[in-house]
């Protein structure tokens, strides 16, 4: 058992941290005010490759894992740069691409995404469907050569600076279950019939989210990903890893917030000492640091049961315990951050509290923390299921 990270994940970080610490948390909230994208930093991660790290070697990619892209997505954010399309486009699509893709498609797709050139965005949810995947109504109905999609999708991230999304469709019915059988498409957000639009939410970042309205899209059958019916088996495939960049990117806010909060309990003096040496201070925050950092060592082995022993249990439960203590650890480190600055912690200059809307996202999406402990319960502890 070896905690230490390899000498190629801390030149990683230290890579990716030296390009963003450029732009930095200024950068991120100037950009997502003005309702811009945050290009020049996604290029600049993309050039050296580090958008691909996951893509597997024979697709122009680094060949790793969910371990070094949650590395990635964890780095950009604690440089006060938390990026939503990371997780979806490399870790969700990209991961089930490479997975259950036909040859072809992965030609197609995964060089693109290896470069970062390629963003593609990820749509399941539903206004009516909440958790329940089984419940989803979007159908895709075979008509010859081609597939119609009909129906609704909201809170979908970064569609507008995406050129595709997968699109996790209804395209039959168990007769024995009379649940849905779903299948997943590759659809261009270009296509006719598809319509976009904002939905606004009071979170402070570059990435909008969409509501999609599908009005007889037409797609090809070779954009189907997969087997027919097979969707949601694929994609659970997809959900761990989604789970562990969503915890990387907490953790990462997590280490932010403490970094400023410490440098500030330091330089601020009242009464003649830093703040920092009143335990009222100091307390809160090393237990703050000690929260996210078990935090990070549950992301570190969800991480490495993904790359490992992607279908066993132990990948599932623990991708689940990761995303759950990252989210509350993250909520009360930027919290007692906050608290730490006193009033300029509410200041837009300190660069703090407006990552609170991103951060207590985390805690609902992309599962809740309810349903986390309704699995944690079920299958770890064996009780009886609650839903």
């Amino acid at each position: 058992m070896d905690f230490t990270q390899s000498d190629e994940i801390q030149m990683l970080r230290d890579a990716v941290s030296s390009i963003a610490s450029k732009f930095g948390h200024e950068y991120y909230a100037e950009k997502a005010r003005a309702n811009e994208r945050t290009d020049e930093l996604w290029n600049a991660v993309a050039e050296q490759g580090f958008m691909g790290v996951n893509v597997p070697e024979e697709y122009g990619g680094g060949g790793g894992g969910i371990t070094e892209l949650a590395a990635v997505a964890e780095e950009l954010a604690a440089a006060g740069c938390p990026l939503l399309v990371i997780v979806v486009s490399p870790a969700i699509c990209a991961t089930i691409i490479a997975k259950f893709g036909t040859e072809a498609q992965k030609q197609r797709w995964l060089p693109r995404f290896a470069t970062g050139e390629l963003k593609m965005a990820f749509a399941i949810t539903e206004p009516d469907a909440g958790s329940n995947s089984h419940n989803l109504s979007l159908t895709a109905t075979k008509d010859g050569d081609v597939y119609r999609l009909n129906g609704q999708k909201y809170y979908i991230s970064g569609v507008d600076e995406c050129e595709a999304i997968l699109v996790v469709t209804k395209s039959g019915v168990d007769p024995d279950t009379g649940r849905g059988r779903l299948s997943l498409f590759v659809v261009d957000t270009d296509t006719p019939g598809l319509d976009m639009q904002v939905l606004p939410v009071e979170i402070t970042a570059p990435e909008k989210q969409f509501t999609l309205f599908f009005d007889n899209v037409e797609v090809d059958a070779d954009r189907m990903i997969g087997d027919e019916g097979e969707g949601l088996r694929q994609v659970f495939y997809g959900l761990n890893p989604e789970r562990i960049l969503s915890a990387a990117m907490a953790n990462g806010i997590s280490r932010y917030a403490l970094a400023k909060a410490a440098e500030y309990a330091v330089t601020r003096e009242v009464w003649g000492t830093p703040i920092g040496r009143h335990q009222g201070i100091a307390h809160p925050l090393a237990k703050a640091k000690i929260d996210v950092e078990l935090a990070r060592t549950m992301t570190d082995k969800a991480a490495w049961y993904c790359d490992n022993d992607g279908d066993s249990p132990l990948a599932g439960e623990t991708a689940n315990m990761a995303k759950y203590a990252a989210a509350e650890a993250t909520l009360a480190a930027l919290d007692q951050s906050i608290q730490t600055h006193g009033g300029n912690g509410m200041s837009t200059e300190y660069g703090i509290a407006d990552l609170w809307g991103m951060a207590r996202l985390l805690r609902i999406a992309p599962v809740s923390r309810e349903m986390i402990l309704n699995y944690v319960a079920q299958h770890s502890l064996g009780l009886p299921r609650s839903y």
